[in-house]
């Protein structure tokens, strides 16, 4: 069925003949001129000319910044919204349109983008919405101990009023759909809050949203559970009750995941053969062991000093990178971004890229480039050297909850606690350890952390000494709560230039299948600067 009424009908405001409509409710429009003349205006009072079509883009953004420009802030009596309350987020009603202006929250000085809600209910958007934050986010300093995430502009306008002008509050910025992508867009800023109220629509989809969200906050999140049969933070405004959604507000309940279960109720589940890990290791022998790489899984590896523990982990990063689809973080913290990008790229090009002395054409980069860091698919951290726990541990839940990274490489956790003034070392890997197997637990990520050994009182690691969890430095807990430990060991002094180059494998910790011991024996090629699996010592499984 139509929406119009008629069509093809003449505009007595641009002489066109046949270029406006009538819609189903009486409202006109003109597609020569774009001017919407609302139902029973009887010609007098007209919207403002703000094209239809350009009001998806950057050219209807201009006539739209005119209308915020005007500063005509007026209340809205049949919602219970003030004058004042209209007034602090910038929103314009003009001849019945309501403007919703959104910001750049960097740049906080004026909207980069608009939502406009006509009479008739419809909405239109204009302005550079990639640039645009959650509504009413550019009035809130980063940080703080509450902020309440709503559902619609109109609902973060009522709870804002009904709370006192007190406590920030924003809305997500197309409904319950949008919910999820809005808030990993900026997961930074909602994430920089100590608790996120979480107050969508007492609906199907809001319910639905509000428990993605919870998900994405974790402990973070409390959920109101709207009172008296209302549906949403707009309702208790128009029936003037705002001390009952207070009453809400401050009962909003910590959210709790869906799974506890009845154990009996299992027997499907365990009746199902064990899936094979999608992503297996590049060298057979640690397969054999472990049976690949799982999800939620806390895998550390360790080796002395310059025993090549970067070196593998990039060989498991390029491993992950082919056989699977996901999105994988690094955070290396001993090398520049181009170290990290050029290492990778040699082990698609099979050559050392990132020396002077390697010679390569162009297009070899560019194959290269394309196989590792123009997948898009691999997210880098930019700094170099020590930093504190907090911000490591906030980059990887950014890069697992904002980014989807299933897969997250730390090289290495020394450093991390080598910034630690205040803490001795032990208690510094005590703390980042446990943060991060938290983590592990609350996202599913494989997360893969590079740690040192302890030097032998005898011979060195550096020298061929064999591995051991007791020889982990600093910490019990990084062998406590690692699924998998991979102990590195080589003899970097030994004359024979096999020998020199061939570096061991252990499992030392295996909590998937419980086997442990020697696995694999890798050669370095200098040359392609690839470990390649030369012995598989079926004897030593």
């Amino acid at each position: 069925m139509s929406k119009y009424k008629e069509t093809r009908l003449a505009c007595s405001l641009c002489d066109s003949s046949d270029a406006a409509i009538l819609n189903d409710d009486d409202s006109k429009y003109c597609f020569s001129c774009h001017v919407y003349t609302p139902p029973d205006s009887k010609g007098s009072e007209i919207a403002v000319r703000v094209p239809e079509k350009a009001l998806t883009g950057s050219e209807g953004f201009d006539a739209t910044l005119a209308l915020l420009a005007t500063q005509d802030f007026t209340g809205v009596p049949e919602r219970g919204l003030s004058v004042a309350t209209m007034k602090s987020y910038g929103v314009v009603i003009k001849n019945g349109q309501v403007i919703y202006p959104y910001y750049n929250v960097l740049e906080p000085t004026s909207p980069v983008a608009a939502k406009v809600r006509y009479p008739d209910k419809r909405f239109q958007t204009s302005g550079d919405w990639s640039q645009g934050g959650l509504f009413g986010q550019q009035l809130y300093p980063k940080g703080g101990k509450y902020v309440t995430l709503t559902e619609g502009e109109y609902d973060a306008l009522a709870a804002f009023q009904m709370m006192g002008s007190k406590y920030p509050v924003v809305s997500i910025r197309n409904g319950a759909g949008s919910a999820l992508k809005d808030c990993k867009t900026n997961y930074e800023w909602l994430d920089s809050f100590e608790t996120i109220i979480i107050c969508f629509d007492a609906d199907e989809q809001g319910l639905k949203a509000a428990d993605e969200v919870g998900q994405l906050f974790g402990g973070k999140a409390k959920i109101i559970k709207h009172l008296g049969g209302y549906k949403d933070a707009c309702d208790y405004l128009a029936d003037n009750k705002p001390q009952l959604f207070n009453d809400a507000f401050w009962r909003a309940e910590k959210y709790v995941p869906d799974g506890i279960i009845l154990a009996s109720s299992l027997w499907d589940e365990v009746n199902t053969p064990m899936e094979v890990a999608e992503v297996q290791y590049p060298f057979k022998g640690i397969n054999a062991l472990t049976y690949g790489i799982r999800p939620a899984e806390l895998v550390t590896v360790t080796a002395g000093s310059g025993l090549g523990k970067s070196q593998f982990v990039r060989e498991v990063v390029w491993a992950v990178l082919q056989q699977s689809t996901h999105n994988i973080g690094l955070l290396f913290l001993e090398e520049s971004i181009r170290k990290t990008g050029l290492s990778l790229m040699s082990l698609a090009a099979n050559k050392q890229l990132h020396l002077p002395t390697t010679t390569s054409t162009e297009e070899e980069r560019r194959s290269a480039f394309d196989l590792t860091l123009g997948t898009e698919r691999l997210y880098l951290l930019d700094h170099f050297g020590s930093t504190d726990v907090d911000n490591i541990v906030g980059r990887v839940r950014y890069m697992a909850k904002a980014l989807d990274c299933a897969y997250i490489f730390l090289d290495h956790v020394s450093i991390v606690v080598s910034a630690q003034a205040n803490l001795d070392e032990r208690k510094a890997l005590d703390e980042i350890m446990t943060k991060l197997r938290m983590l592990v637990q609350e996202t599913g990520i494989a997360l893969f952390v590079v740690s040192h050994l302890r030097r032998p009182e005898s011979k060195g690691h550096e020298e061929g000494a064999a591995t051991s969890l007791s020889q982990l430095r600093g910490s019990a807990s990084i062998a406590q709560l690692s699924d998998i430990v991979l102990g590195l060991e080589r003899d970097g002094q030994a004359d024979d230039m096999i020998t020199r180059n061939t570096t061991t494998v252990r499992v030392l910790k295996n909590r998937f299948s419980g086997e442990t011991g020697r696995c694999a024996d890798l050669l370095y090629d200098k040359d392609t600067g690839r470990m390649n699996e030369t012995i598989f010592n079926e004897e030593a499984l």
